[in-house]
């Protein structure tokens, strides 16, 4: 007998901004939010999403998107086991960016100091980009970023251990001599935020 389709917790609608979707969607982790869905431990279930932007990067040819796009720092992980991967009907792109100097900069900020982006469609498992002729590759789906909200008193510890790097940190004093103008304290703030069903 063939497996059960897994059940659908978070369906998305590409053509709808986040906090537009049927289950509005949250991009903080707080233990006063409530969760977008609620699963068993062990089952099989399935989640769309919308990339880890929040649909802020275009399918076009112009990299503005990238050069001003507001980028946050991951904190604590959580392992997850992914099960299948991929687009969703109506979306099957991808992206390749570099960030502008500004913005935080990336691995070859020195050689590459303008924001640049490349599109890539997908056909099958492989991945094609205009702005890049003649390269084709099988394509490895990023999932982005996948977390649950930590408990309060958890939250507690790492809301301490912030606030205590961002008080002993001199303000002059900053990363970016290494990594390109990211201050070593990146504290949460309210702009942009999703609070989801909150």
């Amino acid at each position: 007998m063939a497996p059960l389709t897994p059940r659908l917790v978070v369906p998305i609608d590409v053509k709808k901004q986040p906090w537009e979707q049927k289950v509005p969607l949250h991009n903080r982790w707080h233990p006063d939010i409530p969760p977008v869905a609620d699963v068993t431990e062990g089952e099989l279930f399935r989640v769309e999403m919308v990339d880890w932007t929040g649909g802020r990067v275009r399918d076009d040819n112009s990299a503005d998107d990238i050069k001003s796009l507001d980028l946050t720092i991951v904190s604590d992980l959580l392992a997850v086991e992914i099960c299948n991967l991929g687009p969703l009907p109506g979306d099957e792109w991808g992206y390749t960016a570099i960030f502008e100097r500004e913005n935080g900069g990336g691995f070859l900020t020195d050689h590459f100091p303008t924001a640049r982006k490349a599109i890539w469609y997908f056909e099958g498992i492989y991945a094609y980009s205009p702005q890049i002729p003649g390269v084709r590759f099988p394509g490895l789906t990023h999932p982005g970023i996948v977390g649950t909200a930590p408990s309060a008193e958890l939250l507690n510890i790492w809301n301490e251990r912030e606030k205590r790097l961002a008080e002993t940190s001199p303000q002059t004093l900053k990363l970016c001599e290494v990594l390109h103008q990211r201050p070593l304290a990146n504290l949460p703030t309210p702009e942009n935020c999703l609070l989801g069903k909150a």
